[in-house]
């Protein structure tokens, strides 16, 4: 196990999804987790989410039910962020796509974390030099970007600021690696590798979508069964969530130009709040997490 996986904590800094999904493939590497975030239901939520993925796994006999209560209870919900800081070997924020949420956060942490904590964002787009800034120690920061469903996803990127030491880039590696991740080292770019591809796929099937070209079920078959992919680019919108994407690619067009302006369509969605699997709605209807029908989007 990693020296930084041992020595402390690690601290996720947002219970969303990707947050729940995060301090879960600590926990499971074996690491003490604190999870923090501004509403304390959300971090409830997320201990409910984490125990119903360990669940899964004990149902389908992958994972015996002494892991499954050990797992549980290496995970902790943090009320103060700066005293979880302070314990913490590693911190990872994963709060709103936004940059000054992320900001806030990280500067508030950096403040009271250790001289030789490192800390990283799991922003999938934002500049990594930026974040890096307000958290005085550039050479201690990096990108550390996990995909949903974090479980079940081996690919982690790790991403190099200016500033990002080769040290801090091997440790983040060699955590990955710890959590049974595949880590590639990315150097800073909008959007990096996977969201830029990502953003642009989704961004053009749903232009597919309003132009009335094919239907949602018949885009998302098409990239499955034409091209190999295991889920289609409007299914993994819905995953990713809407709104989410949309951030993404506004700081892409803003960065990177037209080819990146994000369709009208999304940002119709958004504004609807249809975000996706998490909200029960996106461009399909989802009951527990579970797709129960098509679209449903009349965009002609």
């Amino acid at each position: 196990m990693d020296r930084l996986m041992q020595d402390k904590r690690i601290l996720v800094v947002g219970a969303g999804q990707m947050g729940a999904g995060i301090a879960h493939g600590f926990a499971s590497a074996g690491a003490g987790v604190l999870l923090f975030d501004a509403s304390p239901a959300a971090g409830e939520a997320a201990l409910s989410r984490i125990g119903d993925i360990l669940d899964k796994a004990v149902a389908r006999g992958r994972l015996a039910e002494t892991e499954a209560r050990e797992t549980r209870d290496r995970i902790r919900v943090a009320g103060d962020l700066g005293r979880a800081a302070a314990e913490a070997s590693l911190i990872v924020e994963t709060a709103s796509e936004q940059l000054a949420i992320k900001t806030s956060i990280l500067e508030a942490a950096s403040a009271h974390a250790a001289e030789d904590c490192l800390i990283t964002s799991n922003t999938s787009a934002l500049s990594i030099t930026e974040l890096a800034t307000v958290t005085k120690r550039p050479d201690r920061f990096a990108g550390f970007h996990f995909f949903n469903p974090v479980h079940r996803m081996p690919l982690v990127e790790v991403v190099r600021g200016l500033a990002t030491s080769d040290e801090t880039v091997a440790a983040l590696c060699d955590v990955a690696r710890a959590m049974d991740k595949d880590p590639i080292v990315v150097a800073e770019a909008p959007g990096f590798t996977t969201s830029r591809m990502s953003a642009m796929m989704g961004n053009e099937a749903m232009y597919m979508l309003e132009s009335g070209i094919a239907s949602a079920e018949d885009i998302d078959k098409a990239l499955r069964l034409g091209l190999g992919h295991p889920m289609g680019p409007l299914e993994l919108g819905d995953l990713t969530g809407w709104d989410t994407r949309f951030a993404v690619l506004q700081y892409l067009h803003r960065t990177l130009g037209e080819k990146f302006r994000p369709c009208p369509l999304i940002e119709k969605m958004v504004k609807a709040g249809r975000y996706g699997r998490k909200v029960g709605h996106g461009v399909y209807r989802y009951e527990d997490g579970r797709k129960v029908s098509g679209s449903g989007l009349s965009v002609r």
